[in-house]
């Protein structure tokens, strides 16, 4: 796939992943924007301008106003027009964050899958497996359980035309680790990777990348695609992802 191309595929990804969160239709005002309602920013936001044509102040000023009560972040990738992170600056906008969007090949494997004493790595099916899942990535993030039933109950309704395939790391019928693969566009995209602070180090994070990876090969998918936290950056360069482009997420202070 020619890197253009390449980069297309990737976002397009990205923006299903994301935009999966909204919870019902929206108005389009120049922006592909979601408003999911919890009131944590990774769940609501901005994926891009639209059109570079676009209106630009004027799509500024309606993404502000669809997405007032929540918090929320603009995501700025390489998909969205040159001038968006000048542009939001511009409206108030402030960077919080750069992260950088790894990818890695899927015509080779990635070996074995590491194994672990006690531990498995299985597709989450049923309602208590599902409440499992968003409990542990939602205590890894750092979200309050006053939102974990509505956060289940979202993720539960995310639109599903037979690409999400939801991974748990399990140990002793416990979930403690989680990542969530969207097979569409020709691209694996890896979201959600999160470890259970007590099962860190401990080789959890290893073999959920891998099952990820095994997924997207199994779904005839060409590439694997992730935005990397810094923590999680030297697992997936083991896994031979390369850096080769990024987000920068603003937020717009109150």
């Amino acid at each position: 796939m020619a890197q253009p191309a390449r980069m297309t595929s990737v976002f397009a990804n990205f923006r299903q992943y994301l935009l999966g969160w909204e919870t019902g239709g929206r108005p389009g005002h120049g922006v592909d924007l979601f408003r999911s309602g919890l009131a944590t920013p990774q769940f609501n936001g901005v994926v891009r301008l639209a059109s570079p044509a676009a209106a630009k102040a004027t799509a500024v000023a309606a993404a502000r106003r669809e997405l007032t009560g929540v918090p929320w972040w603009w995501w700025v990738g390489p998909d969205s027009p040159a001038d968006t992170a000048g542009l939001l600056r511009r409206h108030g906008g402030r960077e919080v964050a750069s992260l950088p969007v790894m990818i890695r090949s899927l015509a080779r494997p990635a070996g074995p899958l590491p194994t672990q004493s006690g531990l498995r790595v299985e597709e989450v099916r049923g309602a208590r497996r599902l409440a499992e899942l968003v409990s542990t990535y939602r205590t890894s993030m750092g979200i309050g359980p006053a939102l974990q039933d509505a956060m289940a109950r979202i993720e539960s309704r995310r639109a599903d035309n037979g690409d999400i395939v939801r991974l748990a790391a399990v140990r002793e019928d416990r979930v403690v680790g989680t990542t969530t693969v969207i097979a569409a566009h020709g691209v694996a995209g890896i979201f959600l990777v999160h470890v259970a602070r007590a099962h860190r180090g401990q080789g959890v994070g290893a073999a959920l990348t891998a099952a990820a990876l095994r997924v997207g090969r199994e779904r005839g998918m060409d590439v694997a695609a992730l935005v990397a936290s810094p923590a999680g950056e030297a697992l997936y360069r083991r896994f031979d992802f390369t850096s080769v482009w990024g987000y920068h997420l603003f937020d717009f202070p109150a």
